[in-house]
């Protein structure tokens, strides 16, 4: 409810309980983050970055932390409320599985552009 709330919303609960479920914690609306597991706290992330339906998500490494079932489920996730927010989503990863799901692939090197592509330059090739 925190974002909602410092963006002066007058009702927070209804749209915080509404994504809690989507992410499949709407049971877990009572508990503190200590009692959550890594996975469920990630899940936590992605509610408070989807619950203003903001225009543009930054995501560094947002499974960096997490076992491969568990990030494979949270990206998913990601995916699917990005869609479903048609949100622009900037996703920072070495993971070269989940940069090839992307539209445009950015690689960088020490800083620098090594090379740029989009979906349809892959499919293409």
């Amino acid at each position: 409810m925190l974002p909602l709330e410092l963006r002066g919303d007058r009702d927070v609960a209804t749209p915080a309980r509404s994504i809690l479920e989507k992410v499949g914690l709407g049971a877990r609306l009572d508990h503190y983050p200590r009692q959550l597991s890594g996975g469920e706290q990630q899940r936590v992330a992605l509610a408070r970055a989807f619950v203003t339906r903001p225009s543009l998500l930054l995501a560094d490494e947002p499974t960096g932390n997490l076992d491969t079932h568990t990030g494979q489920a949270i990206i998913e996730l990601l995916f699917a409320l990005n869609a479903e927010a048609g949100t622009t989503l900037v996703l920072v990863t070495h993971d070269d599985h989940l940069a090839v799901r992307c539209r445009h692939l950015i690689r960088l090197d020490s800083g620098r552009l090594v090379s740029q592509e989009s979906a349809r330059d892959r499919q293409a090739a």
